[in-house]
């Protein structure tokens, strides 16, 4: 009998492969001088580790049913701080205030997207991130320009960091076992952005415009936003598509239009 049945709407699955478990935690490399935040902690198969080498950590657990088990597989191995609230609204500021901290995790499917982008409001607090995600989302994070994979999640991942795919996991390593195939991305945050804090808004409403319709040219795209000139004045071809164009473009247009 099962402790725990894995729930569909909070995107549960649970790691079970030890050699897995064991890659990953070498991947996260903790130390006890470490400020350790882990997402979706579920029933520990990391926490329990990862508490091991580091001493003590911070866990973030929406599932209240999990949260007994949690502390019970980790009894007595560590200083184990559980908070109970959805990833989404995490001040990650608030956690370990005037220190950097280090965020790991196995991130739920239905969230991955929107959560790496709460993360990177709090990237000049943040060391490093090691995640386990969809395979396809890693692909993506880490694609370059002219890359089938290639879009916005792409550009704004490596706007705010070095993304590194370190290696795959299968389905088999799961209960429930996923569809797809999962991996593991290491996500360093640059010590400093290519543009000012008030640049940034219009670097992501240019690249998210452009990815909205990333089959048509770039002077389509920004028909109206952006003219033929700032576009000669950022040295980008109008007649190439979204996908064709490296981060640094994007950046160089942002700044032609908001010097």
């Amino acid at each position: 009998m099962k402790e725990h049945i894995a729930r569909k709407r909070f995107g549960q699955n649970f790691l079970q492969d030890h050699q897995v478990i064991e890659n990953i935690v070498q991947a996260i490399a903790p130390k006890h001088s470490d400020r350790l935040i882990e997402i979706g902690p579920g029933l520990g198969a990391l926490t329990k580790p990862v508490l091991q080498k580091a001493g003590k950590l911070t866990a973030i657990e929406l599932d209240r049913d999990v949260i007994p088990i949690l502390k019970k597989n980790c009894a007595n191995v560590g200083e184990l701080n559980i908070v109970s609230q959805d990833v989404l609204t995490v001040d990650f500021a608030a956690l370990f205030p005037g220190e950097t901290i280090r965020v790991y995790g196995n991130l739920p499917y239905n969230i991955s997207t929107p959560l790496l982008f709460h993360l990177f409001s709090f990237s000049n607090k943040i060391e490093d991130m090691v995640f386990m995600l969809q395979k396809e989302v890693v692909e993506r994070m880490v694609a370059v320009a002219d890359d089938e994979a290639y879009g916005r999640l792409s550009i704004m991942v490596q706007y705010y960091g070095q993304p590194d795919l370190l290696f795959i996991v299968p389905p088999e390593a799961f209960d429930p076992a996923p569809k797809v195939h999962s991996a593991i991305v290491r996500l360093v945050p640059h010590a400093n952005r290519a543009l000012r804090a008030d640049q940034e808004p219009l670097f992501a409403q240019l690249v998210q415009l452009a990815f909205n319709a990333r089959r048509k040219t770039l002077r389509n795209v920004w028909k109206g936003v952006v003219t033929t000139e700032q576009m000669e004045a950022a040295k980008i071809n109008g007649n190439l598509r979204p996908e064709n164009l490296p981060l640094s473009d994007y950046i160089a247009l942002t700044r032609v239009l908001q010097p």
